[in-house]
């Protein structure tokens, strides 16, 4: 392995800090840094005692765990493997048995702004006649169903519906093309898929039934012997007679009453693709108890949930955000949650704000891309503004999918929380289940654009390529030194590439490697993530994260949005490529010109002259997925002038690829 970051220099010193506001200490299930530093030793201490004290108590077992942590296999680990649980029990019934069945569990809003309310009672009557209606088509324990569904309350069912009756769920975002769906399809051996005859985004349908039949129709899907189609539009499909059956058909004689297959705490809960640097996506296996442990104690510490809060995660149920975020950990928790089928600029930029307003939202959990977005949006138009909207339900703000640059940090705080909300900056993977790093609202004082310090329980360290660790200011590579409950089991079918990309034998084969180049604090000890190992940039032999670049532009008045690639130099070794969004129209010819001088030389006075980028783009937008993610895969593409060939399938806005290929 090569060294990638271990020159990285410290991290430009962030002296904005924000303690937590006295009166949400004092109510804060972890309330002051004591109290985090506690809950670390224990886990110093008694690791193994410490996640076990945890899993019986946030977990009901339908039998007891005698053996907490198998480390014979390693790094195969497997957690509370003998004991019997089952996850959909664990989010319905428990509930229930709690008197909370009148309680709602899912505010959902639909894209043009039906609301439907469903109580957890309501809820688990729709798990299990969904699943008794999966078992009487064959699917039962250790069947792998693919759920390609809109963000709706069925999809959230078909989840909990394949959990309650054993089956492993994998969820593909439903903006994938069909030859994505199908390599996932093959890949995990599904025997049913679960989908909708359309989605609804922004106001337009979007096919999913006929992507479904063109993914099956590309071959090796023989084990595939029944897709179920939720009527979300009652658009034209074809249903092929035998293998095609209505939700509502298949659930309406179904009884509401099914018992819960009980599984061991190591039974795979569900299988997300993630995309991998090289070769076909990674099949992600999470397990059942160690994963939804973790899904409940991050619900608690992280977003400090309470009885009334009113909680809404943004993300899509294809991503693992909501899977933890949406399915699992709110009812879990016995939370109210928000359900949202629509994108953020629909009907206008203040559909956010709306919302919150409207369903008195407490607990507001996006991504930086968002945000940016949507700060933007409400500096081109003063009706979208956020102070337009009541916001003062909100409580506590979080942030989730990258790292969130310092001014956008700001505006969040103090536009949307109004200077009165703590923010989470979550950093986390597909891999890990859940946080690993994350402030937490009632103890940890705010540094804007760090995710602070690792949870408890969470062995982070900074190492070098050797794997030997690294003072605080000396950026290096993030790795995890123990196992935790919720972390990835395995890559579905290829154990080898598990091992190679997660616990490579360099560091010894028991460490797990994030991925991620991070730097402490000096003074703080704090962590702040530089990006992707590969995001690294090596200009003259310096080592600079994207990340740095990305936010000294964002910081500049003139900029929105700003995304950082390397491309190959004869001179430098690696060049710095910057596609940048304004806060205005997009300049070209002459004021394009001038505009970039001024940005180089502004990261210039910001980092160093060895950061000013060599490009500079403009764009009206950047690449992004329907779930808002930069693609930045395709930018590398465009700063090195080649022909883009991969699929732009999930990419929102194509038109933007023609703008940012010319540097200026």
């Amino acid at each position: 392995m090569t060294d990638q970051t271990s020159n990285v220099t410290e991290v430009k010193a962030e002296s904005r800090i924000f303690p937590p506001p006295a009166p949400f200490a004092a109510s804060a299930t972890i309330s002051g840094m004591d109290a985090y530093y506690a809950l670390c030793k224990q886990a110093e201490d008694d690791y193994e005692g410490f996640w076990a004290n945890l899993a019986r108590e946030n977990l009901h077992w339908h039998k007891p765990f005698t053996k907490t942590l198998d480390e014979s296999t390693a790094p195969l680990y497997k957690w509370f493997e003998d004991g019997l649980l089952n996850v959909s029990y664990n989010c319905l019934d428990v509930n229930l048995q709690k008197g909370h069945g009148d309680k709602v569990a899912v505010i959902f809003e639909a894209d043009g702004g039906e609301v439907t309310k469903v109580t957890y009672k309501e809820l688990h009557h729709k798990v299990c006649q969904f699943a008794n209606g999966l078992k009487s088509l064959g699917v039962g324990k250790g069947d792998r169903v693919v759920i390609y569904m809109p963000m709706s309350v069925e999809g959230v069912v078909a989840m909990q519906a394949c959990a309650r009756i054993g089956a492993t769920h994998s969820v593909v975002f439903g903006g994938f093309s069909a030859k994505s769906l199908q390599e996932r399809i093959v890949d995990v051996g599904a025997v049913a898929v679960i989908t909708a005859d359309e989605q609804v985004r922004g106001g337009k349908h979007l096919p999913l039934k006929a992507i479904v039949d063109e993914a099956l129709a590309l071959g090796d899907c023989e084990k595939v012997r029944n897709v179920v189609i939720y009527k979300r539009t009652g658009g034209a499909i074809n249903v092929l007679e035998g293998r095609d059956i209505w939700m509502h058909d298949l659930v309406a004689n179904q009884s509401d009453v099914c018992e819960p297959e009980w599984v061991s705490a190591e039974h795979p809960l569900f299988i997300l693709y993630t995309s991998g640097s090289t070769g076909k996506p990674k099949g992600v296996q999470h397990s059942s108890g160690g994963y939804l442990l973790w899904a409940i104690l991050t619900m608690k510490w992280t977003f400090d949930i309470k009885p009334a809060d009113v909680f809404w995660c943004t993300a899509d149920i294809g991503w693992v955000t909501g899977h933890t975020y949406i399915t699992y950990g709110p009812l879990a928790v016995g939370a109210t949650e928000i359900v949202f089928e629509g994108v953020p600029t629909f009907p206008n930029a203040g559909r956010f704000w709306n919302m919150i307003e409207k369903h008195k939202a407490t607990i507001f959990y996006t991504a930086p891309t968002a945000i940016r977005s949507l700060i933007k949006a409400a500096d081109a138009d003063a009706n979208v503004h956020p102070s337009k909207y009541d916001l003062s339900s909100l409580r506590l703000l979080g942030s989730v999918g990258e790292p969130i640059n310092p001014e956008a940090w700001m505006w969040y705080y103090n536009n949307i929380g109004r200077g009165n909300c703590p923010i989470v900056d979550t950093f986390w993977q597909t891999e890990t289940g859940g946080h690993m790093m994350t402030p937490l609202p009632g103890a940890t004082p705010l540094v804007p654009g760090s995710c602070t310090l690792p949870l408890p329980g969470i062995m982070a360290a900074i190492v070098d390529e050797t794997g030997h660790d690294l003072p605080n200011g000396q950026g290096g590579i993030l790795v995890v030194k123990r196992p935790w409950p919720s972390m990835i089991r395995t890559i579905w079918g290829d154990e080898e590439r598990f091992k190679k990309s997660y616990f490579p034998e360099e560091f010894g084969g028991k460490v797990y490697l994030a991925g991620d180049g991070a730097i402490r604090n000096k003074d703080t000890g704090y962590f702040t993530i530089t990006g992707r190992i590969d995001d690294v940039l090596n200009v003259s032999g310096h080592r600079m994260g994207t990340m740095e670049i990305e936010s000294a532009l964002v910081a500049n008045p003139l900029v929105a949005e700003a995304a950082v690639v390397g491309k190959p130099d004869d001179t430098t070794g690696e060049a710095i490529c910057a596609f940048v969004v304004l806060k205005r129209s997009r300049p070209t010819g002459d004021e394009a010109k001038q505009i970039a001088t001024e940005l180089r030389n502004w990261v210039a006075k910001e980092i160093g002259p060895i950061a000013k980028p060599k490009e500079i783009r403009f764009g009206d937008n950047l690449p992004k997925t329907r779930s808002g993610k930069i693609m930045r895969r395709l930018l590398r593409v465009l700063a090195k002038g080649e022909t883009i060939t991969q699929d732009i399938s999930t990419l929102e806005n194509p038109a933007i690829l023609e703008q940012l290929k010319q540097p200026l």
